[in-house]
């Protein structure tokens, strides 16, 4: 699904109206009729549909004409009056007044107290005051009106972006609407992936209104959102001739005194999600306890020199960091992994930390470089407050790609992946999964796609989307989701949705 700006959906009704000719009006009643599509018309008998002066005050009024027709009762609000409404907007205004529908206006404090009134007898409330085109503050009437929506109404469906949501940033303009869905057109808008948004959108959907593909296209700007049947595009079907050569070597180097989960768990997902032969190389003081747990992997210790640069020499995908330790060791392992491979290197946990400071190795690579940082760890790496990485989540982790031409997979909720160029959201994943050795897991996941043959990027989105998926799937039924848990669901979800 792609993500875009409001500027871009501008751009692209705009493309349709002036260079296809494709009536506004036209884009409109699609709209109308998408929205139609997820009111559930079973419960809701009854709604106040409260409409402004724009396009989307337009979709509003569509709205409200379908459901007359279809025997609803409908009560209509205008916030301020028809005095410099759009053209398509005064089009279902007309209509509707054409139909002897009563369309009441709201100027003061007396029609607020005819609202309040409407939306307590009311079953459901259509929000279409604001679009994506708000930017300004929310002020005066229209905020009072938003909250007397919000405090009033049983259940709030908003077109679009709920009235007062900036659709680019996700931030509140003042005042804004509380929706328990959000029905939105063509593209997944940016704004609805800030942390906070969601508590504003409720449940979303995109719809399509039969604008062609090539001009969406030509408009969009490589960022995307994730859902199972992209990823299914992407699995890579196995021959039933292949063995276990065919899907790679992948290398681990993790794990320390008092930290074996963590090489544990990397390289078990490693296993788990289907890379041919998997080696774990860690230190000799945990290795036998390593070799002990881990049946389908090998181990080495890093005293067995000879064998570790033959395995460095012949990896597919090399992993390095989880469990290692933040100290000098793992920074010259680091060091000669981003130097000296051969392959594409997953770079996680410790072995992010030991670049703090000294993050202009990455420019020296010899090989892509994939880094998985969560808030704090990127913080430490780039020395911003975690505060401001949060609100410029995508901005932050695009330009760091571009500028060090790696892969990074900023964590969190709505993880971001991207190359600096294309940018792709993780959708999946919830707080049942905030547990010690769910980054390591991501790890090896991502480690045994690269192995297996995988694009760099590629493994990158789809790994993060199958270890959230995986996880989220788990919490139905779990209050908490560790990582020994997702480990043992692992083949069959990838199953699950190669199987799509």
């Amino acid at each position: 699904m792609k993500i875009g700006t409001a500027d871009i959906a501008k751009k692209i009704d705009n493309y349709c109206i002036d260079s296809l000719k494709i009536p506004g009006i036209v884009l409109m009643e699609n709209a109308c009729i998408k929205v139609l599509k997820h009111i559930d018309l079973n419960k809701f008998n009854s709604f106040v549909v409260v409409c402004g002066k724009g396009n989307n005050g337009g979709d509003g009024f569509a709205v409200a004409r379908h459901l007359v027709t279809l025997g609803k009762k409908v009560e209509v609000f205008l916030v301020g009056t028809a005095e410099g409404m759009s053209n398509d907007c005064s089009v279902n205004y007309a209509i509707l007044k054409n139909m002897n529908i009563k369309i009441n206006s709201i100027n003061n404090l007396e029609d607020i107290n005819e609202l309040r009134e409407a939306l307590e007898r009311n079953h459901a409330t259509i929000d279409a005051m604001f679009g994506i085109g708000l930017k300004g503050k929310v002020e005066g009437i229209y905020a009072s009106v938003i909250s007397v929506i919000n405090e009033n109404s049983s259940h709030i469906l908003s077109i679009d972006v709920p009235s007062g949501l900036d659709s680019d940033n996700g931030k509140i303009l003042g005042n804004c609407i509380r929706a328990n869905k959000t029905v939105s057109f063509t593209l997944y808008k940016k704004g609805f992936l800030n942390y906070s948004a969601d508590k504003l959108i409720g449940d979303i959907v995109i719809e399509d209104i039969g604008i062609p593909e090539f001009v969406i296209s030509k408009f969009h700007e490589n960022e995307f959102i994730m859902d199972k049947y992209m990823i299914n595009k992407n699995i890579i079907q196995r021959d039933k001739y292949s063995y276990k050569g065919d899907y790679g070597r992948a290398l681990v180097i993790a794990g320390s005194k008092g930290y074996t989960g963590a090489a544990y768990i990397t390289t078990e997902a490693a296993v788990r999600s289907g890379a041919g032969l998997v080696t774990l190389c860690t230190y000799e003081d945990v290795y036998k306890i390593l070799s002990c747990k881990l049946i389908e992997a090998m181990t080495i210790s890093f005293q067995d020199t000879e064998k570790f640069k033959e395995l460095f020499a012949k990896s597919n995908s090399i992993a390095i960091g989880p469990g290692l330790g933040n100290n000098e060791k793992t920074f010259n392992l680091v060091k000669d992994a981003i130097l000296k491979a051969n392959c594409p290197v997953i770079i996680d946990a410790d072995g992010i930390n030991v670049l703090s400071g000294r993050v202009d190795l990455l420019k020296e690579k010899n090989n892509k470089i994939i880094l998985t940082p969560h808030l704090g760890e990127m913080s430490r790496l780039i020395n911003m407050p975690i505060d401001y990485i949060k609100e410029n989540r995508i901005e932050v982790a695009k330009n760091f790609a571009k500028k060090y031409d790696v892969i990074l997979i900023l964590k969190g909720y709505n993880t971001v992946i991207t190359d600096g160029d294309k940018v792709v959201i993780n959708p999946t994943g919830n707080s049942a999964m905030a547990s010690g050795g769910m980054g390591d897991c991501l790890t090896g996941i991502i480690t045994s796609f690269i192995a297996q043959g995988y694009d760099p990027m590629v493994a990158a989105y789809v790994g993060t989307f199958i270890h959230g998926y995986c996880g989220e799937k788990l919490s139905n039924n779990m209050f908490c989701v560790n990582a020994s848990h997702v480990l043992d669901k692992l083949p069959m979800t990838i199953k699950e949705i190669q199987n799509l």
